[in-house]
Parts: C-alpha cells; structure tokens; sequence
C-alpha cells in the first residue's frame, strides 16, 4: 500500500466553495495536526465574475491561508459537472493515490447543479477507490477506501451530525474567502456583487449562517457537517477534532 499523503480531503465544485462551507473545519483541521488536502473539481471559468486567471490566483492564495498540504483540480468543465464514468473514476484514483482517511464533499441536495453533480461523484468515487479489481483495470496504486465520508452545507440545509466550532479560527476564515475577490464584488452594471441565487452579500450569507449554527453549540461561529452513517468515536472526524 502507498504511503498516506493526506489525512482529510475536502472535495468541492468551485474554487471558493471549500473556504466559504468548509473553510473553519479546513482550519481547526489544520491546527490539530492534519495534513489536509482540497480537490476542487473544476476552475470556475464559467463564472459571471472573474477570468478562470482571476481564480487560479484567488485560490493559490486561499490556499497558503488555510496552510492546505496539497490542492488539485480534477478539470470537469464548470457549469457541466457530472457524475461521469471517467470523471469518478478519476477522482477514486486521486483517493487512492492520496490515501486521505476522511473525504469531506458537498451535500447531495443542493440547487445548484454542479454542488449536486460534485456531491454524487464524490459519493461514487469513494465508493469505487475502495474495489481491488476496478484499481487493477484503471491502474495506479491499489485499492483502499477513505475511513469516513461526510458532507458540508452549501445552499440547501439539512440536520447536521456535527457542528464545528469554528470561532477560535473565525478571522482566518474570513480571510481565506476574502482571497476570491473577483467572487464578492460587482462585475459592472446590473451586478450589485449579490449572491445570484439569494441576492444577498456573499460574506453575510457565509456570517448568518456561521452564528446560526454557532448558536446550537453554544458558540458565537459553527459549520455544520453531516455523516449518513452512524458516527464511532474512533471515526476520524472525532479523533482529528478531539485534537484541536
């Protein structure tokens, strides 16, 4: 079995879709020792803001704030994501290569179609990275299946498993996602820098729903995360975060 290279691998649609629903668990992560990893599946050159330039740029420099180990893209075509076979069986293959205990990818219902389409690829590949056989056809290192999969809040809410308290890393945070520029401001006339979909300020949304869930666990920010499955205090979640 290769060496491991990761410990948490947070896999996501668009460049600034880790940092805005992740972005404090990426953190707390970090500051407990992990050696976490970001996969986003594509550049984002289809958004109404910014050059796909713009966004390299932006997340080159989210990256050193969240002290992420490793990032890659998977090169999907933005606005078009989908759960494809080559497309899943190329992100089991970064899986197994990078050997990450823990996958952390978006929530399997969510309006917009590429945090959809990201989820159920995530959800797939996972699965795949775990069949000896597929990995023997597909090449590359040899099977083995993340311990833990579990899936951050984008658009759509849902009842968490978990919420992380992310105050003691809240200014980090905010600075990770202040890195996408060209995300949070008005690309010209007609454009009020609104989120196109609820039409509020970006970071507002991101800091109403932090206190919202911060207030469950009694702490001023949190992120929620869900597991579908039955949670073990030996799960990596637990373990890395007991940490912190």
């Amino acid at each position: 079995m290769t060496e491991r290279q990761l410990d948490v691998l947070v896999v996501a649609a668009h460049p600034d879709d880790a940092e805005i629903s992740a972005g404090g668990t990426i953190l707390r992560l970090v500051d407990a020792g992990a050696r976490v990893g970001v996969l986003d599946i594509t550049r984002g050159e289809m958004g109404t803001r910014g050059t796909r330039a713009d966004r390299d740029a932006e997340a080159a420099r989210a990256t050193e704030v969240l002290g992420l180990t490793w990032r890659g893209n998977l090169e999907q075509p933005d606005g078009r994501v989908q759960a494809t076979t080559d497309a899943r069986e190329a992100l089991a293959r970064h899986l197994r290569e990078l050997g990450p205990e823990l996958v952390i990818g978006h929530h399997l219902d969510d309006p917009h179609p590429d945090h959809e389409a990201s989820a159920q690829l995530t959800k797939e590949a996972w699965y795949l990275s775990g069949l000896r056989r597929l990995a023997e056809v597909t090449g590359g290192p040899e099977a083995r299946r993340p311990t833990q999969l579990l899936h951050f809040m984008s658009h759509a809410p849902f009842e968490p498993t978990f919420v992380v308290d992310i105050e003691p890393v809240w200014e980090r945070k905010r600075e990770a996602v202040m890195a996408y520029a060209s995300q949070l401001e008005s690309s010209g006339e007609g454009d009020a820098g609104q989120h196109f979909l609820y039409g509020s300020d970006v970071w507002e949304r991101v800091e109403t729903k932090a206190r919202a869930f911060g207030e469950r666990i009694r702490r001023r920010y949190g992120e929620p995360l869900l597991a579908r499955e039955a949670v073990s205090l030996d799960d990596p979640i637990v373990r890395w975060l007991g940490r912190g």
